[in-house]
C-alpha cells in the first residue's frame, strides 16, 4: 500500500503555490498538509462595502465572523495519477462545501472541479507564484 501512495505522489502534478480564483476575488495558497494538499485564502483582492471580509455565509453561525484571510477552502486532496482527488472545496460566497478534484491544465492553470452528486462545475485558477 505504501508503494502505491509513493508512486501516485510521484506522478501527481505540483499544485503548490499561490493561485488567483476564477472570479479574481481572492488568492489561495495551496500547500502540503502531510501527504495531502490543502489551500487557504491568503489575500482578498476585492474590496468595498459589497465584499465581505469575513465568512458571512458559513452555515455555522458561530463561524460567520471568522476572517476570510486564513480560511481553509481546500482540504484533504490526495495524490492520484495526473491529479489531486477526493478533496473538499468550500465556497465562502455560498457557504457550501463540494467534493472536489484539482488538476493542471496544459496552459499551467489549475482546474478546480467541484461536484454535488453527479453535477460538477469547473473553475480555472491562475498561478501567481
Amino acid at each position: 500500500m505504501l508503494a502505491f501512495i509513493a508512486s501516485a505522489a510521484a506522478v501527481a502534478p505540483d499544485i503548490t503555490g499561490d493561485w488567483v480564483t476564477a472570479d479574481r476575488t481572492a488568492v489561495v495558497r495551496i500547500a502540503s498538509c502531510g501527504i495531502q494538499r490543502c489551500g487557504a485564502v491568503v489575500r482578498v483582492l476585492a474590496r468595498g462595502a459589497a465584499v465581505p471580509q469575513t465568512d458571512v455565509n458559513n452555515p455555522d453561525p458561530a463561524r460567520r465572523s471568522q476572517p476570510l484571510v486564513g480560511l481553509k477552502v481546500l482540504t484533504r486532496f490526495t495524490a492520484a495519477p495526473s491529479a489531486w482527488t477526493a478533496g473538499r472545496a468550500y465556497d465562502p460566497q455560498t457557504g457550501r462545501t463540494y467534493n472536489a478534484r484539482l488538476s493542471l491544465n496544459p496552459d499551467g492553470s489549475l482546474a478546480v472541479i467541484g461536484c454535488v452528486l453527479f453535477i460538477c462545475k469547473s473553475q480555472r485558477w491562475m498561478r501567481i507564484r
